[in-house]
C-alpha cells in the first residue's frame, strides 16, 4: 500500500501518541503490533527525487482496522 509523505506524517503522529515509541522504531514489533512495516521509497521523476511511503501488510484484519481508523488521513 503506497501513501504520501504527508499522509504518513499525520498517521505516524497519531500512532506515536497511541503506542510505545519502540513500536514505531523496531520493525519486528511494528509488524507484530500493527500488522505492517513501513519503508520509504524514492524515485527520480524529471531529474527530481520523489518519495512516498510503502506499508507492507502481514495481517488482513489489522489492515482493515487501520483503513477504517485512518480513512480521513488517507483522503488528504
Amino acid at each position: 500500500m503506497e501513501i504520501s509523505e504527508a499522509q504518513w506524517a499525520s498517521i505516524h503522529y497519531k500512532l506515536s501518541k497511541e503506542y510505545d515509541p519502540s513500536v514505531l522504531i523496531v520493525r519486528n514489533k511494528m509488524r507484530r503490533v500493527l500488522g505492517f512495516t513501513s519503508r520509504r521509497h524514492t524515485d527520480w521523476i524529471d531529474s527530481h527525487p520523489v518519495s512516498w511511503i510503502v506499508l507492507d501488510w502481514f495481517d488482513d484484519s489489522k489492515k482493515t482496522f487501520f483503513l477504517l481508523k485512518y480513512s480521513e488521513d488517507l483522503k488528504k
